[in-house]
């Protein structure tokens, strides 16, 4: 069974985002966003990872993250996405006005 810890970047009053590791290798990011009665969540995952493993995520997620926030919530929408990361950018990356360099 896979060993995932998750470490917050940013939390806001709407919203906080995760990296997930699975021991020390970073597999993923979790970004959620609570509105109203709705916890929407995207999960961002490394393409070697299982459905076993994925759906081991969203039930950390909704035990363990979601409901350590303490909403009353009632609808839990997870999207899935799969693949590799290809960069992190940020100002530094671009030029004025937000175009390449």
């Amino acid at each position: 069974m896979p060993n995932f810890t998750f470490e917050r970047e940013v939390r806001t009053p709407y919203s906080e985002a995760y990296t997930i590791h699975e021991d020390e290798r970073q597999v993923g990011r979790i970004d959620i966003h609570f509105a109203l009665d709705m916890v929407h969540v995207a999960v961002a995952v490394d393409e070697s990872l299982t459905q076993e493993a994925i759906q081991e995520i969203i039930d950390t997620v909704d035990k363990d993250l979601v409901d350590a926030v303490g909403i009353s919530r009632e609808g839990f929408v997870v999207h899935v996405f799969q693949g590799r990361e290809t960069g992190v950018f940020g100002d530094n990356d671009f030029g004025e006005n937000g175009n390449d360099r």
